[in-house]
């Protein structure tokens, strides 16, 4: 049967224990409420979906990509399950009924409070969490948070609820195509995934609310201004008022355990709701799933795929041409992991500058020789005499940098 109401999360197999803590916290509070899992890998061994604490399993053939190796292989894992939440928020809408929708990232727990979530939707079309919701009163608390905000985006889309009528589906719609096309983790072009798009959001469409209130997705980049009492046998509270939910960001990465112990390192109830998370996720198979390989981070022949690998294939259109199926290494000639150890860039000029940008002018200048130089080399395009007539005055540019600063 289909609810008004209605959540998702999207993970690869790795985080299903984290996505099965979250599930079960909302299903203890609001049974009714459909849970839906968005798996963009293959299901672990053993998984089955009844044994499970989710309503649904949607794939990515449901959201419209498995069978689209080009786009799969042009994002990360991180980038390919944050790609996929605009068109899930699309699906759910279209397909299951739902008139609220609420994402939730995976390293989330709700604690109460969903029924004002869902009030909020009756007011806003949608609705946005902030990272922060105060000015930082110390400096490193602004160097930690509020440039990290500058840098990430002003919302956290760890959350992010939608209504289902005109105005929260022209949301929706703007965000997925953008997500669609444009889902990278690229600071140089203002991206950061889902995150940073959502900065236009309030101007864009009037209806969006902002939740203020800090009992919800508290988190250590808001610690300063979140006072943390109680337990969870009496009930955590935030500023005095009952927890809604706690996003335990960071967690493999060991992020969060290094921005609590400057923050909340002497608070009792925080380091209650570490361990008591450590605890359930282990309850849930962190051990055995926690390192899972998923499907999309390898070749089909087992063989990892870098970063750089993706970066290269998604900026180059004859790459894209020449290799339709990216994953593909049983034919050497229409391999592109065959194609790149051949050709591919060396390690000591990987297809970006690393000078910081109060690197004096030379070093700025040979390094972006040297990566132009790469792609002349690896350009199948140029051919022999012309990247022999690119590489000349390329090497003689970079002895002339010996005469500038650095």
């Amino acid at each position: 049967m289909d609810s008004p109401v209605q959540a998702f999360t999207s993970i690869t197999a790795n985080y299903l224990p984290k996505a099965r803590v979250l599930a079960r916290s909302i299903k203890r509070l609001a049974p009714e409420i459909r849970f839906h899992l968005v798996l963009s890998d293959d299901p672990p061994q053993g998984f089955t979906l009844a044994d499970e604490p989710f309503d649904s399993l949607i794939g990515l053939d449901e959201l419209g990509f498995g069978q689209d190796p080009q786009w799969l292989f042009a994002h990360t894992l991180v980038e390919l399950c944050t790609a996929v939440k605009g068109p899930a928020f699309q699906y759910l809408f279209d397909h299951c009924g739902a008139a609220k929708v609420f994402y939730f990232d995976p390293d989330t727990v709700v604690f109460g409070r969903l029924d004002e979530l869902c009030a909020q939707l009756d007011r806003h079309s949608a609705i946005l969490t902030p990272h922060q919701c105060a000015p930082e009163e110390t400096l490193q608390a602004v160097i930690d948070n509020e440039l990290a905000s500058l840098k990430h985006g002003v919302f956290n889309l760890g959350f992010l609820g939608a209504r289902g009528d005109a105005e929260g589906r022209r949301l929706v719609d703007w965000w997925a195509e953008r997500l669609r096309r444009f889902c990278y983790d690229d600071f140089s072009r203002g991206l950061f995934t889902d995150q940073r798009w959502m900065d236009l959001a309030p101007c864009f469409f009037p209806e969006v609310g902002i939740v203020r209130d800090p009992g919800f997705n508290v988190a250590t980049w808001n610690l300063t201004h979140r006072q943390v009492t109680g337990s969870l046998a009496t009930g955590v509270l935030i500023n005095g008022a009952p927890l809604g939910f706690y996003h335990f960001s960071g967690f493999d990465s060991g992020a969060q355990e290094l921005m609590l112990n400057k923050y909340g390192s002497d608070n009792s109830a925080l380091l209650e709701l570490r361990q008591w998370y450590l605890d359930q996720c282990a309850r849930e198979g962190q051990a055995e799933l926690g390192g899972c390989v998923a499907r999309w981070s390898k070749f089909d022949d087992g063989t990892p795929i870098e970063p750089r690998q993706r970066l290269v294939y998604r900026s180059r259109t004859d790459l894209q041409r020449a290799f339709p199926d990216p994953f593909a290494t049983a034919d050497p000639r229409s391999s592109y992991l065959q194609w790149w150890r051949v050709n591919g860039p060396s390690d000591a000029a990987a297809g970006s500058f690393l000078a910081p940008a109060d690197a004096p002018y030379g070093q700025v200048l040979r390094e972006f020789l040297d990566y132009t130089a790469v792609r002349v080399r690896c350009s199948p395009r140029l051919g022999r005499w012309g990247r022999a007539c690119l590489l000349a005055p390329l090497a003689l540019a970079r002895r002339l940098t010996r005469l500038l600063p650095g």
